[in-house]
């Protein structure tokens, strides 16, 4: 939970300037290109288009893995950085394909807002309520923007209801399109008062903004067919009537979400919804931890990782941890407090991705996200500080839907494929379970494509080839409860008992006949489907 109470003392004019968030959508409802026009207008990359332009020199900026330019998936999710105006924004990225659910939720626990994208077509699709109701629990403030105003999208009002039916949100319009498809002309900013003309000979180009005097102003003859004006005018007269003005306090409170309507491959709303967040988006939010609130503005460094990104270099075995700071002013060379295993850890040549470069980063504020580079040391959940001995909360860990047997090629590289699952395990790509009998380990995800995604890696990056194989278990349980009942349940139990990668008791289910069977025979037991990701 966020708190988005006035009454917090003033931040540090450089933590205050921070907008940390991510865009969620539906696959293909235009996220990439948002992303990628968000770091032409911040100055981040020169031409829009590189992330689809051929050749290695333009290569996805957000994009890493060989697979997903394959599938034009986006499965890696990382961080950049660049000033837009006064701000600094942080752009968390999040995988757009619902396989990778969990790796989004738990960017989600790194962000203070979410920005919505949806296709003015399709409206609210199943992804985005899943994500959504992710942003809900955390009341994470949210932007919606409706994207591809410039095909045939549907009815305004209709797109406004459907989200707050569906996703049980007021919504306030920050602009509202005039016309659609062919006739898509442009928006009318409502809370600037101010005409916004697209382009749509320069895709790259943002067309002009006229000021204007409310809707009665002459000007606006000028530039709108008398039929799409008077179209307009009606239906803002209508969605002031229905629907809610913007209220900056309901809004951060994750009750209300303003709606821009625009074409992202025009670059059109793309500036006017960057404007929004920079304006009303809030500044690094209080995080939570075990023992206390954490504030942004407390001068001691502390910061989470919530995720792990394994080979972002070919040429380096590197994993880079991504470190969402909590507090403080962090600066390169500092020694921070490895929580976990009690041990300092010097961060000499810690990371900002600045589009598609990665720099040094010299310094940074809570708010910000930082790489880590590290062979292993840091996982997801860890906390680093200047002492303390945190644990941030609210970080998940969800049991896996899919398990499958996991074999070496070789039998000869078996010590080779466990050290491999290890790392992926340890990244968060997969839950690893080492059976207490037999040999082998069994995989668990949450959806079937990163079964592919890990075979093409353990080849890639280890050279092993495997394969998987189809598993008798269907679930797993995380078991907790007094020793000595674990103890006895895991002695009777034990063709179905594993550890995880932390060593933790694992229960394999086959139906929930098992899992009811537990409940009524071992009630002191515990068995649960999520595990915080904790130190």
């Amino acid at each position: 939970m966020l708190d988005h109470s006035h009454n917090r003392p003033t931040l540090p004019a450089e933590i205050a300037r921070r907008r940390t968030f991510a865009i969620i959508s539906h696959p293909d409802a235009g996220k990439t290109t948002l992303t990628e026009k968000f770091l032409l207008f911040g100055g981040a990359i020169q031409m829009a288009g590189q992330v689809r332009a051929k050749g290695e020199a333009r290569r996805t900026r957000s994009d890493f893995m060989q697979m997903e330019k394959d599938r034009g998936i986006s499965v890696s999710a990382s961080a950049m950085s660049f000033d837009y105006g006064q701000f600094r924004f942080n752009l968390v990225d999040t995988p757009g394909h619902s396989d990778f659910s969990e790796d989004t939720y738990r960017t989600l626990t790194a962000v203070d807002a979410a920005i919505m994208v949806i296709d003015g077509a399709k409206g609210v699709e199943s992804q985005t309520r899943k994500l959504f109701e992710v942003c809900r629990l955390r009341d994470l403030p949210i932007l919606t923007f409706c994207n591809k105003m410039d095909r045939e999208a549907r009815d305004t009002f209709e797109i406004i209801d459907e989200i707050q039916e569906n996703l049980a949100i007021d919504v306030t319009p920050a602009s509202w399109p005039i016309g659609m498809g062919r006739d898509f002309i442009g928006c009318y900013d409502i809370l600037r008062d101010r005409l916004e003309l697209m382009d749509r000979a320069d895709r790259n180009r943002v067309a002009e903004s006229i000021k204007i005097e409310g809707l009665s102003d002459p000007k606006l003859a000028e530039h709108v067919p008398a039929a799409l004006l008077e179209k307009l005018r009606e239906e803002l007269e209508m969605a002031r009537e229905l629907l809610p003005a913007f209220d900056r306090q309901a809004f951060l409170d994750g009750t209300l979400t303003p709606i821009w309507f625009g074409s992202a491959i025009n670059s059109f709303g793309v500036k006017e919804l960057m404007d929004g967040i920079g304006n009303y988006g809030p500044p690094p939010q209080i995080q939570r931890s075990e023992s206390r609130e954490i504030a942004p503005e407390e001068k001691s460094v502390t910061g989470f990782v919530f995720k792990v990104q394994a080979n972002m270099d070919p040429k380096h075995r590197d994993r880079v941890a991504f470190v969402r700071l909590a507090s403080g002013h962090f600066e390169r060379g500092m020694k921070l407090l490895h929580v976990r295993s009690k041990k300092p850890m010097a961060v000499s040549n810690p990371v900002l991705f600045l589009a598609a470069d990665r720099e040094l980063a010299e310094e940074a504020w809570a708010g910000d996200i930082i790489g880590i580079p590290n062979h292993g040391q840091l996982r997801i959940g860890d906390a680093l500080t200047e002492g303390e001995a945190l644990r941030f909360t609210g970080i998940p860990s969800f049991a896996p839907e899919l398990l499958q047997n996991v074999r070496a090629g070789d039998p000869m590289k078996a010590k080779h494929l466990e050290k491999a699952l290890m790392q992926f395990a340890e990244e968060g790509a997969a839950k690893v379970f080492k059976p207490i009998i037999g040999s082998g380990f069994i995989v668990g995800v949450v959806g079937a494509l990163q079964f592919e995604v890990l075979a093409s890696r353990i080849e890639l990056e280890y050279g092993l080839p495997v394969r998987f194989e189809s598993s008798q278990f269907t679930s797993a349980r995380w078991i907790s409860g007094p020793k000595a009942e674990v103890e006895k349940f895991v002695n009777v139990n034990k063709g179905h008992i594993a550890a995880d990668h932390d060593g933790d008791m694992v229960y394999l289910t086959r139906l929930q006949w098992d899992i009811d069977r537990v409940e009524r025979d071992y009630p002191a037991l515990k068995l649960t489907a999520t595990k915080e990701m904790m130190v």
